[in-house]
């Protein structure tokens, strides 16, 4: 079971917890929503919860929901800028197929 960060992901973490002066790590999860079935859920965690696993990659930790990990079990997470976008990618091996819009997925 495993969830990985790129460098720049695990930059941007660093940099926003920075910035908040506060926080543990990423929490990272899904939800049942959106046309495909499920959507990710990404927040910063200030406290790590019994239910969490803790997964921890260039000096930043990933907590997740046991639930959740069924479904995001060898996540890649990216951190990518383009243009005047920016946002959080997911590699997800689970995934089966995504809506045209790119906000849910299917496992």
């Amino acid at each position: 079971m495993s969830i990985s960060l790129t460098a720049a992901a695990a930059d941007r973490i660093k940099s926003y917890l920075d910035k908040r002066g506060h926080g543990v790590g990423l929490r990272l999860g899904v939800k049942k929503t959106g046309c495909s079935g499920y959507a990710y859920v990404v927040n910063y965690a200030d406290e790590v919860l019994g239910t969490d696993l803790v997964f921890e990659q260039l000096g930043v930790r990933v907590l997740v929901d046991k639930d959740s990990l069924g479904y995001i079990n060898g996540t890649e997470v990216d951190f990518v800028k383009q243009g005047l976008n920016e946002a959080f990618k997911f590699r997800n091996p689970n995934v089966k197929g995504e809506c045209g819009c790119g906000e849910s997925f299917t496992v």
